[in-house]
C-alpha cells in the first residue's frame, strides 16, 4: 500500500491543482511573453520576431519610467524603514502604553486601499482642501511629487515592516544584547551587533515586500504621478493599452520588464531567507524581557500618535469628511453636513448598489476559487511524492512576481484573440480570472505553512485503516488546515472586493466595482458619492472578514 504521497491517490488533487494553475497563472504570463516576442500574434501571426523591441527599448521614455520606477520604490523602501524600524523596536523591547491600541491604529493603513488614502491625501492637502481651510495654507507642490508620492505610498506599506520588526525583534529579545553590555558593550552596540542581525532576515524581507508592492502600485502614482510629470512602468503599461494607438507589443515588453524587477524582489527575499543567520535557542521571551521606557515616554507616545495620525486619521477623516459633506464647495462647515451621499449609495445612484453587488460576488467567488486551488496544490507540493509537483510550486510563486497591471494585459491577449470561438473577455468571468490570478499566493502560502506543520504520520495511520487517500484528506488533513484556509480566504475576499488595477483595466463594458465605481465618480466630480462609497467599502470589508472570524472562532472551527 502506498501512503502519503502514492500517485494514484494524489492524481486528482495535482491535476484539479494543474488545471487551475494553467488557466488562472500560466496562459495570462506565456501571452504577455509571446505578445512581445510576436507583435502580430493578435491577428494569428508570428511573422517579425522580437521586431518590437527596437520601437519600444528604443523609446527615449522608457528608461525615464523604469529609473522612476527604481526610484520610488527605493524612497519608499527608506521611508517605510525609517518610520517602521524605530516604532518596531520599541514595541518589541519596551512596555508601551496602550500597545494592543497603537498595533489596531497602525495596521488600518494597510486595510485602506492604497488609491482611497491618496484620494483622501488629494482633498486634504490640494489647493482649498481641508488643510488650507483649517491652517490657511496648502500643500498641494508637496503632494503633487516625488516627496508626496513617497509619503502617501508609505504610510500605506509601512505597517508590513512594523509588525516585521516587532514579531522579530521581540522574539530575540533585550536578554541577548544584555549578556554583550556585561561584556563591555555599550547599549548601541548591544543593539547594533546583536539584537539587529538576530532581527535582519525578517526586516530585510518586509522591506523587499514593500519595494515589490511599491513598483506595482497603480492608483497613487496615476493620481499624483501624472500630474507631476512622474511617469512610471505601471502608468506606462496602461497608457498603451488605454490610449490610442493602442500599443500592446510595448505594453507586454514593458510588463516583462515590471515582472522582471519583482521576480528579481522576489529571488532576492527568499535568498536573504533561505541564507545562514544567527538563531536563538532560548524561547519565546517572557513579559520580563520588556523595560519601562523612563525618560523616553513622552517622545515614543508622541512619535507613535503621529504617525497613527497621519497614516490613520487624516485619510479616513478626509474621507468621511468629503462623504458627510453637501457640497465640495461648502468645505468644513456645520451647515454643509449632510447623509445626501449615504442615502444616494444605498438608493442606488450611478449603480453603487450593483457595484457593490458586483464586488462581492467576485470576491466570494475569487476567494472559493483560489481556497480551492490553493490547497490542493499546497496538498500536493507538501505531502505527496508526485512527480511535477516543483513545477506547480514554481506556478504557485509566479503571481508573487506579477503586478496587478501585466495580469490584466496577459488576460487581454489571451483571451481577445479574433479566432477564439469562446472567449471569458469583456465578461465578469475575466475579472474573475484577474482576481483569482493576482490573490491566489495567499492562500497557497497560508495552507502550506499548515500542512508543513501536520506530521505525515496522521495520513498514514488512517491509510492503514483503510481510509481512501480523499477520505484522510477531508477527514483529517482539511479540517487542520482549515483554520489557516478560512483566514486566507476571508483576506482574499476582502482585498479582491476593492482591488483597483485589473478591474479598470478588464472589466467589461457597463460593468462597474466598487473600485471602478469611486474612481469614475472622482474623474465625473461626483467626489462626495465616490467618498461615500469608499467608507463603507472600507467599513465592510475590513469588519465583515472580522465579524466571520470571531463566529469561526466561537464554534471552534479556527483556534484563538
Amino acid at each position: 500500500m502506498k501512503v502519503n504521497g502514492g500517485i494514484g491517490g494524489a492524481a486528482p488533487a495535482a491535476w484539479l491543482a494543474i488545471a487551475g494553475l494553467i488557466v488562472i497563472v500560466a496562459i495570462p504570463f506565456i501571452a504577455v511573453v509571446l505578445q512581445g516576442i510576436f507583435p502580430d500574434l493578435g491577428q494569428g501571426s508570428f511573422a517579425g520576431p522580437f521586431s518590437s523591441f527596437i520601437a519600444t527599448l528604443g523609446d527615449g521614455a522608457l528608461i525615464g519610467m523604469a529609473a522612476n520606477t527604481v526610484l520610488l520604490g527605493g524612497c519608499v523602501v527608506l521611508a517605510s524603514a525609517l518610520i517602521a524600524v524605530p516604532l518596531g523596536v520599541f514595541r518589541a523591547l519596551y512596555r508601551i502604553p496602550l500597545a494592543p491600541v497603537w498595533d489596531v491604529l497602525l495596521l488600518v493603513p494597510f486595510m485602506i486601499p492604497p488609491y482611497i488614502a491618496t484620494l483622501g491625501w488629494i482633498m486634504t492637502l490640494q489647493p482649498r482642501g481641508y488643510l488650507q481651510q483649517l491652517a490657511g495654507f496648502n500643500l498641494a507642490p508637496f503632494l503633487f511629487s516625488l516627496f508626496g508620492m513617497t509619503l502617501v505610498m508609505t504610510f500605506n506599506t509601512f505597517p508590513v515592516v512594523y509588525f516585521a520588526v516587532s514579531r522579530t525583534v521581540e522574539a530575540v529579545g533585550a536578554r541577548y544584547a544584555d549578556v554583550g553590555r556585561v561584556f563591555g558593550a555599550t547599549p548601541a552596540r548591544a543593539f547594533w551587533r546583536i539584537t539587529l542581525p538576530l532581527s535582519a532576515p525578517g526586516l530585510a524581507a518586509s522591506l523587499m515586500l514593500v519595494f515589490a508592492a511599491a513598483i506595482e502600485e497603480y492608483g497613487t502614482p496615476a493620481a499624483l504621478g501624472r500630474r507631476a510629470g512622474f511617469q512610471v512602468l505601471v502608468t506606462g503599461i496602461d497608457l498603451r493599452i488605454t490610449d490610442w494607438p493602442i500599443d500592446l507589443p510595448g505594453a507586454a515588453l514593458l510588463s516583462i520588464l515590471l515582472v522582471a524587477m519583482s521576480l528579481v524582489t522576489f529571488l532576492a527575499q527568499r535568498w536573504i531567507l533561505a541564507r545562514r543567520s544567527y538563531q536563538t535557542v532560548g524561547g519565546k521571551p517572557t513579559a520580563k524581557d520588556k523595560r519601562p521606557l523612563g525618560a523616553l515616554k513622552i517622545p515614543v507616545m508622541i512619535a507613535f500618535a503621529v504617525v497613527a495620525f497621519l497614516a490613520t486619521g487624516v485619510p479616513l477623516l478626509a474621507i468621511l469628511s468629503t462623504a458627510l459633506s453637501r457640497t465640495i464647495s461648502g468645505g468644513l462647515a456645520l451647515d454643509n453636513i449632510s447623509f445626501a451621499n449615504f442615502q444616494s449609495v444605498f438608493a442606488n445612484s450611478a449603480g453603487a448598489l450593483v457595484a457593490l453587488a458586483n464586488s462581492f460576488s467576485l470576491g466570494i467567488g475569487t476567494a472559493l476559487i483560489t481556497g480551492l486551488i490553493g490547497v490542493m496544490a499546497a496538498y500536493t507540493v507538501v505531502k505527496t511524492k508526485i512527480p511535477g509537483r516543483m513545477t506547480i510550486d514554481v506556478m504557485t510563486i509566479l503571481p508573487n512576481a506579477l503586478p496587478g497591471i501585466v495580469v490584466a494585459v496577459g488576460l487581454i491577449l489571451a483571451w481577445n484573440m479574433p479566432w477564439l470561438p469562446v472567449t471569458p473577455y469583456n465578461t465578469a468571468f475575466i475579472l474573475l480570472l484577474a482576481y483569482c490570478c493576482i490573490l491566489l499566493p495567499q492562500p497557497v502560502r497560508y495552507t502550506t505553512a499548515a500542512f508543513q506543520q501536520i506530521g505525515d504520520n496522521l495520513e498514514a495511520a488512517a491509510r492503514v485503516f483503510g481510509a481512501s487517500s480523499f477520505t484522510a484528506f477531508r477527514r483529517i488533513l482539511l479540517p487542520l488546515v482549515f483554520p489557516s484556509l478560512a483566514s486566507a480566504m476571508l483576506l482574499v475576499f476582502a482585498l479582491a472586493s476593492r482591488e483597483l488595477v485589473a478591474s479598470v483595466v478588464v472589466a467589461p463594458v457597463g460593468m462597474q466595482t466598487i473600485a471602478t465605481f469611486i474612481w469614475r465618480q472622482f474623474e465625473q466630480g461626483s467626489i462626495g458619492l465616490g467618498m461615500a462609497m469608499a467608507f463603507i467599502a472600507i467599513l465592510i470589508t475590513t469588519l465583515l472578514p472580522l465579524l466571520l472570524l470571531t463566529l469561526l472562532r466561537r464554534s471552534g472551527l479556527v483556534a484563538e
